[in-house]
């Protein structure tokens, strides 16, 4: 299979990687100041309550805890080597899902929610999904895809923005959103399932399928905005007012005001935390290993934001530490 230029298909998947140094941009073992309970509305759900934390899998990943139930978010945890960060992508690599990898961090899951489905945000899904029981939200591709991995259509929801939908002790509401685009143009793996496909063998099988950001809204906790690429259509964000953004980091410039159009749509968030900034095929081994000129992007992305907007607080996670917003 031809190889192709690693830096040329991250600008397609907006799979841009950085590092921050010691003494960089953001103290990453401190975390911002949990905001103080305050009483729910009345609502025909019963409401439990519990401490919240935030853990980043790398990539646009996310496990929150929210008393005993787990929401997951792009739960990428194999990091298959496909060659994308050597200049030898192979665009057949197989799927391999490592259960050995996944079993130890994923011991419980309610809920999974796909931004889009690229192998890096969806290939761990379905294992995930079955060994748990979780119900995964996404496009009526993921819906498609999941279906042909034999996930039962019962565990399987399609969105497609602008639902909002209760759990009890939170919400989630669904945001149509953009993924980002190359130098070209063009969108990495471009395209959607309307109807079931054979089960996937390669990372080429698992097309972006539609882009989709989730508000997670908890009772007497945090407001956070997922994304899980760098583009945004502003005006779905309107009234969302986040607390916290995780804020896909942009690397094409094709994208016109990516940053300053995102951050107003949401309002200027307290809490700005940049994602999908790793190299998503190493381990999850803290400090991320990347190319400098990624760890420099990164640096003038935290430098935008504080520009845009000053009062919002810059977070650069490292992995698998819990946050409370």
């Amino acid at each position: 299979m031809p190889s192709i230029d690693r830096r040329r298909f991250l600008r397609d998947a907006a799979a841009t990687t950085a590092v921050v140094s010691a003494g960089g941009l953001a103290a990453t073992s401190a975390t911002p100041a949990q905001a103080a309970p305050t009483a729910a509305a009345p609502g025909p759900t019963a409401r439990r309550k519990g401490a919240v934390s935030f853990r980043w899998w790398g990539t646009a990943g996310w496990r929150v805890d929210i008393g005993d139930r787990a929401v997951l978010v792009d739960p990428y945890l194999s990091r298959i080597d496909t060659g994308l960060f050597t200049g030898a992508f192979q665009t057949a690599t197989p799927l391999t899902v490592r259960t050995d990898v996944i079993d130890g961090r994923v011991d419980r899951a309610t809920t999974v929610l796909v931004t889009h489905t690229h192998w890096d945000h969806f290939m761990d899904v379905p294992y995930i999904a079955e060994r748990t029981g979780a119900r995964v939200f996404g496009t009526l591709t993921a819906y498609h895809l999941g279906l042909a991995y034999g996930l039962p259509p019962t565990q399987l929801s399609a969105v497609k923005g602008g639902e909002v939908l209760d759990f009890g002790d939170h919400s989630i509401e669904v945001v149509g959103s953009l993924h980002s685009r190359n130098a070209s143009y063009s969108v990495a793996f471009p395209g959607v399932r309307v109807n079931q496909p054979p089960r996937p063998a390669t990372i080429a099988d698992l097309p972006e399928g539609d882009t989709l950001g989730y508000l997670l809204r908890v009772d007497g906790g945090p407001s956070v905005y997922f994304t899980g690429a760098s583009d945004v259509a502003e005006r779905n964000l309107t009234g969302l007012s986040p607390d916290v953004a995780m804020v896909a980091m942009q690397s094409a410039t094709t994208t016109g005001d990516y940053l300053p159009r995102l951050l107003a749509g949401l309002d200027y968030p307290k809490v700005v935390v940049p994602v999908h900034y790793d190299n998503f095929e190493t381990a999850l081994e803290n400090p991320p290993s990347v190319a400098e000129t990624d760890r420099t992007r990164l640096n003038e992305m935290v430098a935008a934001i504080r520009r845009i907007s000053p009062r919002s607080r810059v977070l650069v996670p490292e992995y698998e530490q819990a946050y409370h917003f």
